[in-house]
């Protein structure tokens, strides 16, 4: 039986009545941040994560704006959605793990009156097409687009067999139950992601290890790049890297380039040479700015002025690596901008350090760099690779779910009927 006839047949000629999520949700007002022993903690939907910064470490927060003690926590079964870019369009359900943490502003908290409507019921409509280009049409804002609360929940969402609660609630588990059948593979795929970040951080910890925690600026040195833009870009022409593609095309390491510039440019440009590292300079997020990939082309690549090219005696993807862990986010979110675009300080950025196995013996430190690169390379083909590996599978397992929950959520509506 085909998903449409199995919600066809579930349904049985039920009534259906479409509703705003305002109508099925409880008010939650004035939700803020929580302080607990001069940490404020927020979740992080960009890996739906709880983050902890004391004050003085973070530039997304202030003393001056930081939030009163007051203060109203999100509660397990709360639905969160980011309400602003670039977050915008993640979402997730608060567990009991995340209960007792808090969303900021830039989220809408929708907290499901339990007797009419399942959490997860929720949630799922929000992954749907119909609730993106509801977002799309109904946002303000042109730097950083945003919706309201009052707008998300005027998205209307059915409700089956609204006269009958018992009934209503079990169509709706039985949906939910085989929605999360496929989100459930999808997360252990994703969850496979997180354990090589583990391990390629543990590797690169090299506790106990000789090594010496050398600064950026002792290393190599930084050389910026110069601007060219879209208007630029050409079939033929001069392999270019683009501060923006860092982070939405590359990985740790490149051979090629995405695009080309004129070769009249030649001369105004600056380049990365074959082993220079090229590092985002800038960014909508703490996380994507400073994103670095190492370039292994046989020719020099024109970079970006809102990039740079790290030169420097190391392993080049063993650099990119090291750029990736938890340690050199921690260090390098000292030196961001607290705009609304993020930028380096690249004077600050110098001083963050990079481990160095084997420092007093250069043949044997880039002996080593090259053993664990083999090994983090490995890591890298399973999760990265577009034809094989986790990304592969996970884009299935999303297409599945994809299919699945917009033909289990094809519910009538009543202007259809009245047609």
């Amino acid at each position: 039986m085909s998903a449409a006839g199995f919600l066809e047949k579930l349904l049985s000629g039920a009534e259906v009545e479409w509703v705003p999520l305002g109508d099925v949700t409880h008010p939650t007002a004035n939700i803020k941040w929580s302080e607990a022993d001069g940490v404020y903690r927020y979740i992080d939907l960009t890996s739906v994560e709880i983050k902890a910064k004391r004050v003085s470490e973070t530039s997304e927060i202030s003393a001056e704006t930081a939030p009163s003690r007051a203060q109203k926590l999100v509660e397990e079964n709360d639905v969160i959605f980011a309400t602003t870019r670039p977050a915008q369009q993640r979402y997730c359900l608060i567990d009991s793990e995340l209960a007792g943490n808090v969303a900021s502003t830039g989220y809408c908290v929708l907290r499901a009156k339990q007797d009419q409507v399942l959490p997860k019921w929720i949630l799922h409509w929000l992954s749907t097409t119909e609730f993106k280009n509801f977002v799309e049409e109904n946002q303000s804002g042109a730097a950083y687009p945003a919706i309201s609360d009052g707008k998300v929940k005027a998205f209307e969402i059915p409700i089956p067999c609204p006269d009958d609660p018992e009934k209503s609630l079990a169509i709706q588990r039985e949906i939910v139950r085989i929605l999360d059948s496929f989100t459930e593979l999808t997360a252990e795929l994703t969850a496979r992601k997180k354990q090589y970040n583990h391990y390629r951080d543990q590797l690169l910890s090299f506790e106990g290890g000789d090594i010496e925690w050398k600064p950026l600026d002792e290393i190599g040195e930084f050389i910026r790049g110069k601007r060219f833009t879209k208007a630029d870009y050409v079939d033929e022409g001069i392999g270019a890297i683009h501060y923006g593609e860092i982070y939405t095309h590359y990985g740790v390491f490149a051979h090629n380039t995405l695009s080309k510039v004129r070769s009249d440019m030649a001369a105004s440009l600056r380049y990365a040479e074959p082993n220079d590292v090229v590092i985002a300079g800038v960014s909508e997020t703490i996380e994507d700015v400073g994103k670095a990939v190492a370039w292994l082309g046989e020719e020099k690549v024109a970079i970006h002025d809102d990039s740079y090219a790290f030169r420097h005696n190391m392993n080049p993807k063993f650099i990119a690596y090291a750029m990736q862990t938890d340690a050199f986010h921690d260090q390098k979110a000292k030196y961001v901008s607290s705009g609304k675009i993020k930028r380096l300080l690249i004077d600050g950025v110098k001083n963050v350090r990079l481990p160095v196995p084997y420092p007093d013996d250069p043949t044997k430190s880039l002996k080593e760099q090259t053993r664990i690169v083999a090994i983090l390379d490995k890591f890298d083909t399973l999760t990265t690779s577009i034809s094989e590996g986790l990304p592969r599978e996970i884009e299935l397992r999303e297409k599945q779910y994809a299919y699945y929950r917009d033909q289990l959520l094809s519910f009538p509506k009543p202007d259809a009927e009245a047609a």
